[in-house]
């Protein structure tokens, strides 16, 4: 049986798959099922930093070390499968924490220009998809800034958002950005995590309407630096999303 999600789209994602499990462990994990009964566990780190464990597969997500307090020892950290980097900025991209995770079949997937400061990578440009693996997909989807004076921080068509789709569990890691007119087109979205910092992503109002184009069934707000987070969650009230505050200040 397929679950209903918010504005009546489909997902893949059965009434027992996501759980209203809002009680952090003591680990500040979140666990889910996918269709097919795979397990993905969501570990936040800080800031836009996570590890996503799939099915016994470890995904890193932007990991960085001194980029984003506290500082993270990637050594004590299992290797990772797969990388997946947004953009070449330093609370994103840090060239150690990628060497610390890395063993020698690790697939780093970013955009142009951290694949150059890398000097490795699979690049993906906004609209691309790649496979990862037979029950794994990876699509790049625009990330960028429109507040007039702030657009210098994110240019438009340089830098990824993801959408991560795990045994169909569909998983939106929008990256760096506001509200922009595309995230009317990422479809069918069982979990979101979404930035609310400004000058440099969104403001809480600017949250709750990409979450309404969105309309993800849970939300985890990150990226969200001094914002606080009652101010996102009063902004979220009466959206009928499931919002998830964990540590990613």
């Amino acid at each position: 049986m397929f679950l209903a999600a918010c504005g009546n789209k489909s997902t893949n994602a059965t009434n027992d798959n996501i759980s209203n499990n809002n009680n952090l462990n003591s680990n500040n994990m979140d666990t889910f099922k996918t269709k097919n009964g795979k397990t993905v566990t969501f570990t936040p780190i800080k800031h836009a930093s996570m590890e996503i464990n799939f099915d016994g597969r470890i995904i890193q997500v932007d990991p960085v070390i001194n980029g984003a307090l506290p500082e993270t020892d990637y050594t004590e950290w299992p290797k990772a499968d797969f990388i997946l980097i947004t953009h070449d900025h330093y609370d994103h991209l840090d060239t150690q924490a990628v060497a610390d995770l890395s063993k020698e079949s690790t697939v780093i997937v970013t955009n142009a220009s951290s694949a150059e400061a890398l000097g490795e990578g699979k690049v993906m440009s906004n609209g691309d998809s790649l496979r990862l693996a037979d029950d794994l997909m990876v699509y790049a989807v625009p990330a960028y800034n429109i507040t007039p004076g702030h657009t210098q921080f994110h240019p438009k068509d340089r830098d990824n958002g993801f959408i991560l789709v795990a045994d169909g569990l569909r998983i939106y890691i929008a990256g760096d950005t506001e509200d922009i007119e595309e995230m009317a087109d990422v479809k069918d979205i069982d979990i979101a995590f979404m930035p609310c910092n400004q000058p440099y992503t969104m403001t809480p109002a600017q949250l709750r309407h990409a979450a309404d184009m969105v309309k993800p069934r849970v939300l985890y707000p990150y990226h969200y630096g001094d914002t606080d987070p009652e101010a996102i969650k009063d902004a979220l009230e009466g959206s009928g999303i499931d919002v998830r505050i964990r540590d990613f200040q």
